[in-house]
């Protein structure tokens, strides 16, 4: 079981132990792991298959379609404090089963755009759609399904199944645009993911969350007194701060890794399988951390993995001329791409318990998100005036060692009680 933070305030029905609990939590998760599978293949990682066939029919640049990618960025953490708050009140399963039903509407009106504008439009629904089916809907659901004891586990099943997203659906829609064009194969994807996500989210995920059906239903009062406690905690914005700072330096390793490594002499094909370890080690990572988790305290293991990818990212600049020493630094970097997807829930919901957890998980994504969004834009322009990575990487390193920082300084016992 995930120990909790020091300082641990968990109301009476967030810790109440339900029997048979964890026999109804499992067609829960199965289901959950299964749609935020194809959830982030088609929402998300298809993208970047279809970038290049896509400029050329809208004839534009890539740069001007990636900006789409930017926008739903954007809308997705537009609507993340409302989206938690519907969560809170009502339970996952018509906000999870409307929002895949508005992203394959999404995903086949994205087929038929003949212009950029069109396709920012389309795309600033899809944010909107993947904030209502995705990871933080999904991770709002499972806190308020499971109990204390089922949560880290069910946490890292669905994440570790869906962190093969990429590697399933990224051959999978170049095959199809290779053999149908990237209209038609947005159509198969959309239909595909409508088809599993629509019944799956209708019949599997919880109508209220399981505090509201086993106790009495939880008043509007105590959720606002929650959520108002704990954005008056230091601890929320310690927290609210590691996760968005170890945020943004996750996403300029993701967007800039293949370019660093050849910025340091590698040839593209060994930079692009270097940077695929990321992928691996990030389903590695959550196992590992899970594990320490067990008998340590969460945020003491998770603030250890930061420091390891800090120092990672500042040794690359020095290591990462040779292979051995680029994959070792990718390798060590890789073990916590994923871990602040996990701990991030877990943390939240030790400290603060379940009520009105998604509102106040929902404060934590939209800066984390909104930082997700512009800092590697940032990172580009740096690496521009500095014509080389290095200030880069030590900026990524700083990051991830403040972010560290940050988790210890939350963990350590408070003065007085949660507000």
């Amino acid at each position: 079981m995930l120990r909790l933070m020091p300082d641990v305030t968990v109301p009476a029905a967030a810790s109440t132990t339900e029997a048979g609990g964890r026999h109804t939590l499992r067609p829960v998760v199965a289901a959950l792991a299964v749609t935020q599978t194809i959830g982030y293949g088609v929402l998300y990682y298809v993208f970047s298959v279809f970038l290049t066939p896509m400029a050329a029919d809208l004839r534009t640049s890539p740069a001007a379609v990636t900006g789409a990618l930017t926008v739903s960025v954007l809308a997705t953490a537009a609507a993340a404090v409302p989206i938690g708050r519907w969560l809170d009140r009502r339970g996952g399963r018509g906000m999870m089963t409307i929002g895949s039903v508005l992203g394959t509407g999404a995903v086949l009106a994205w087929s038929q755009v003949t212009d950029v504008r069109q396709l920012y439009a389309v795309f600033a629904v899809l944010g909107v759609a993947s904030a209502m089916a995705l990871y933080e809907a999904a991770f709002a659901v499972i806190v308020a399904t499971g109990t204390a004891s089922q949560r880290a586990g069910a946490l890292l099943a669905v994440t570790i199944v869906a962190g093969f997203a990429s590697t399933i659906f990224l051959p999978l829609a170049a095959g199809l645009q290779e053999h149908h064009g990237w209209r038609n194969a947005l159509v198969v994807l959309a239909l595909g993911y409508g088809l599993i996500a629509v019944p799956l989210h209708a019949l599997a995920v919880p109508a209220r969350p399981r505090r509201h059906r086993v106790a009495a239903a939880v008043d509007h009062t105590a959720r606002r007194a929650a959520v108002r406690g704990a954005l008056r905690h230091r601890g929320f914005w310690l927290l609210t701060a590691a996760f968005v700072v170890h945020g943004s330096a996750v996403a300029v390793v993701s967007v800039h890794l293949i370019s660093c490594l050849i910025s340091l002499g590698h040839p593209a094909a060994f930079a692009a399988t270097a940077a695929g370890l990321l992928g691996v080690m990030s389903v590695t990572g959550r196992i590992v951390t899970t594990g320490l988790a067990r008998r340590h305290s969460t945020a003491a293991v998770t603030a250890a993995v930061f420091a390891i990818q800090a120092a990672a990212a500042a040794a690359l600049p020095v290591l990462g001329h040779t292979r051995l020493g680029a994959i070792c630094c990718v390798v060590l970097f890789g073990t916590g791409f994923g871990v602040g997807t996990i701990a991030r829930p877990a943390l939240l919901a030790g400290r603060y318990g379940t009520t009105g957890y998604a509102t106040i998980a929902s404060a934590v994504t939209l800066p984390m998100t909104l930082a997700k969004a512009c800092t590697p834009l940032a990172a580009a322009a740096l690496y521009l005036a500095a014509g080389t990575y290095t200030p880069v990487l030590a900026v990524v390193s700083a990051a991830c060692a403040v972010a560290g920082v940050c988790l210890a300084l939350a963990a350590a016992p408070p003065a007085g009680p949660l507000p």
